[in-house]
């Protein structure tokens, strides 16, 4: 499918998976509106628009896509769910603030964003959701059962949407990284970001190749994973 000329929204734009996604998607001709609590620093593009919005407020998604469509117009077709967070810790000496604030962005953040878009998206008749959750949606880790409860919730919500929107030629599909050299590993004690890590872009890349498939079928779950991660 030709994605060019077609409106975007992507949610945590500031670096990593979420601004390579918004170059990719430039590069493609898509004109993309970035969400997010900071603009990705010198990122300057005719058809790009960055739009302050923190995903944890349901009124500032909502005010987002207001803005969103009287600057780009009423038709969005792709919307990337990509803003998140993680913050390691065993269970029993972790912080209830910090497991509240992971879900409220990585659950009920892309629940707000996908709820707002839902409804033009069944108008047209046509429209991408794409959620990035975790190889963590597939698999428990030691001391990351906070994050790893927040990309199941990711994987289920998205195999249940996909079901229920599908009838309305909307496609959801879920992507599953594995380590992927972004600023996430910051605050994860005892990994450290490395050049054996897939990269942002391919991430990106894999975002395009699913918006690209033709209208009569999509890629439901995509697991990504880096070839030779301890070389």
């Amino acid at each position: 499918m030709d994605i060019s000329g077609k409106v975007a929204i992507i949610t945590g734009v500031s670096k990593g998976i979420g601004r390579a996604t918004v170059e990719a998607l430039l590069a493609k001709g898509m004109l993309v509106a970035g969400w997010g609590r900071t603009a990705p620093e010198g990122l300057q593009h005719e058809r790009f628009q960055f739009f302050e919005c923190d995903v944890r407020d349901e009124v500032a998604v909502q005010e987002a896509l207001t803005n969103t469509q009287r600057e780009l117009g009423q038709q969005i077709h792709v919307l990337v769910n990509n803003a998140g967070l993680g913050i390691a810790g065993e269970v029993d000496g972790f912080s209830s603030e910090s497991w509240k604030l992971m879900f409220d962005t990585n659950v009920h953040g892309l629940f707000y964003c996908t709820k707002a878009v839902l409804p033009q998206m069944k108008r047209q008749q046509l429209g991408h959701i794409i959620n990035i959750a975790s190889i963590a949606g597939t698999t428990g880790i030691e001391k990351m059962a906070g994050y790893c409860a927040t990309k199941f919730a990711v994987r289920g919500f998205s195999q249940s949407v996909f079901k229920e929107v599908r009838k309305d030629g909307i496609k959801v599909t879920c992507l599953y990284p594995g380590s992927t050299q972004t600023n996430f590993f910051d605050d994860i004690p005892g990994t450290e970001a490395n050049d054996s890590m897939m990269q942002p872009e391919d991430i990106a890349a894999t975002i395009v190749y699913a918006l690209e498939t033709p209208f009569n079928f999509h890629l439901v779950d995509i697991e990504m994973r880096p070839l030779q991660p301890k070389k």
